[in-house]
């Protein structure tokens, strides 16, 4: 994670993008930008904004372009729904790509830190939500817990596979000393997701869009 433009073509990135324009303009078109106008709303918004940005600084790495840490991404798609989340960790990514001063690389980390995680917690979301009963024990196992972790395992595999693509790194050396490293960061990022779902929906479940008290609680 983390990924630097070194290691791509600038084909590559530039390809990518005109992707990240596409979704920006999508973002811009589609978002409920008016949840936002709530003061409460946005610092919520932005509380969440800056905390994931801490986890992303809380990093560890064995070769340049390819670091470790924990995404957030999950608990940002519970709580805002995709095109928030995207929004929010679009602004992290910006914000480390100014820090590190690798403004070319933020379309391929956005795209494969912020779409597939994401892509990957609202699937889940979706697909339990219409197919398992509606009860506390599924949303924050299902979606919070299990969603968490296979998103981040997600995100490993899409890094992998775009980095030995890239040619920036020997595939067998990804595979024995970078992508198993993210089955172990992916109990972390469940365990952390998992505890402040459950912690914001017993106590603050107003700041998590996707949970409905009514429909988890109400005569279960």
């Amino acid at each position: 994670m983390n990924l630097i433009a070194d290691n791509f073509p600038p084909h590559w990135l530039w390809g990518l993008w005109l992707l990240v324009a596409l979704l920006g303009l999508l973002i811009a078109r589609r978002a409920r930008w008016r949840m936002l106008g709530d003061a409460t709303n946005l610092n919520i918004f932005l509380a969440a904004t800056v905390a994931v940005l801490g986890l992303w600084l809380i990093k560890t790495g064995i070769k340049p372009g390819l670091n470790f840490h924990l995404i957030g991404a999950t608990a940002l798609t519970l709580m805002f729904r995709p095109l928030f989340a995207l929004f929010s960790i679009g602004l992290i990514t910006a914000a480390i790509s100014l820090w590190q001063g690798e403004y070319a690389a933020f379309s391929v980390n956005w795209l494969i830190m912020g779409v597939v995680p994401v892509a990957v917690s609202w699937g889940i979301y979706t697909l339990t939500d219409r197919k398992l009963p509606n009860h506390l024990f599924i949303y924050i196992f299902l979606n919070a817990f299990f969603g968490s972790a296979l998103a981040i395992i997600a995100v490993g595999l899409a890094s992998t596979i775009f980095v030995a693509l890239s040619g920036a790194y020997p595939v067998n050396y990804l595979l024995e000393n970078y992508l198993p490293f993210f089955l172990l960061i992916s109990f972390s990022e469940a365990f952390i997701t998992g505890m402040l779902i459950t912690m914001m929906v017993i106590y603050k479940p107003e700041w998590v869009a996707t949970f409905d008290d009514k429909r988890y609680l109400l005569d279960k």
